[in-house]
């Protein structure tokens, strides 16, 4: 049997994810970039124009975003409400990292939970000739944000995970690799991606004032330890799972994998050289391109390696 066509999409993108769109547009000649005008008035606030809106007119249209500040959200917002009144015949929206993800949670009376914010903002994205939105995310932070989704958008939930995978089958000790989890949702969110490996669990306990991490189960005597995590910010907690458990344990060797390398305040420093504590560096810092400005200051400096996730992108929006 043929298979059937692909479907040719006319890619938009924000200024941060130019470089993105270009690699996603490489791995699949039925996808075409489209451009906006990201310009501004006197007063800053945005001045945008949409090229080609009539061309685009009964063409699958897709928007790739990234939300990495709030200052970019709003004039990213207008364009994305925008696309699908244009008689496009489907829309989809990209969003690699859902930025507010880690501020879910409401414990006690006053607390904002962001995370509900942004996915209502999404939720009322506009429909389209063909139907709803399709909101495709990568490794979304906490599980039940998925829920937080109104039925005037179809969420797709993709991982980079297998980015990780294939990168690990090209190491010469490939056969040596343990998958550690630095606590229990990391565990839940992943275990199940890599059924050939085994795991080593750490789990995060109350000392004080203190998060202390420890081991909980699995053994890191003589193996080569990938840490594999959703995101990192300050990356205190990988420092502490690989400095003073997995190397505490006889790892003889450790590396680190997330999907979204935030580091905000240039805390991927820390990894760059002999960490904090003086101990050595990781082997391998595997990141995706899901935050187009840390790739940015990250990518010529070891230990790290991004593992982009155009590809994946290209196949979600032949979905």
């Amino acid at each position: 049997m043929d298979k059937p066509p692909k479907k040719r999409v006319r890619l938009f993108y924000c200024v941060e994810c130019e470089e993105l769109a270009r690699k996603v547009a490489s791995h699949c000649d039925s996808i075409q970039l489209q451009s906006v005008n990201w310009r501004n008035f006197a007063d800053g606030f945005p001045n945008l124009y949409i090229n080609d809106a009539h061309g685009i007119r009964g063409q699958h249209v897709a928007f790739l975003a990234s939300f990495s500040s709030p200052g970019v959200i709003f004039e990213q917002l207008s364009v994305i409400y925008a696309l699908p009144r244009l008689f496009v015949a489907s829309f989809t929206l990209v969003l690699p990292f859902f930025p507010t993800g880690s501020f879910e949670r409401m414990e006690e009376e006053g607390d904002v939970a962001t995370a509900f914010t942004l996915a209502r903002m999404l939720s009322v994205i506009p429909a389209s000739r063909g139907g709803p939105t399709s909101l495709v995310i990568y490794d979304i932070h906490a599980l039940q944000e998925r829920f937080y989704f109104g039925d005037h958008v179809l969420p797709c939930f993709e991982t980079g995970i297998p980015l990780l995978k294939q990168r690990l089958q090209q190491l010469p000790d490939t056969d040596n690799v343990t998958i550690a989890f630095p606590d229990d949702g990391a565990w839940k969110r992943f275990y199940k991606l890599f059924p050939d490996h085994p795991m080593i669990i750490c789990t995060k306990v109350r000392e004080g004032a203190k998060r202390i991490v420890r081991l909980k189960e699995g053994d890191a005597e003589g193996r080569h330890v990938v840490i594999v995590d959703d995101l990192v910010q300050s990356g205190s907690t990988l420092i502490e799972c690989q400095v003073k458990v997995l190397a505490a344990y006889g790892a003889a060797k450790v590396s680190a994998y997330v999907t979204h390398a935030v580091f905000p305040n240039r805390s991927w420093e820390r990894f760059v050289g002999k960490n904090t504590d003086g101990e050595e560096p990781l082997a391998f810092f595997w990141v995706t391109d899901s935050c187009p400005r840390t790739v940015k200051d990250i990518q010529a400096n070891s230990p790290f390696e991004v593992l982009s996730l155009a590809e994946s992108i290209a196949g979600a929006l032949q979905i």
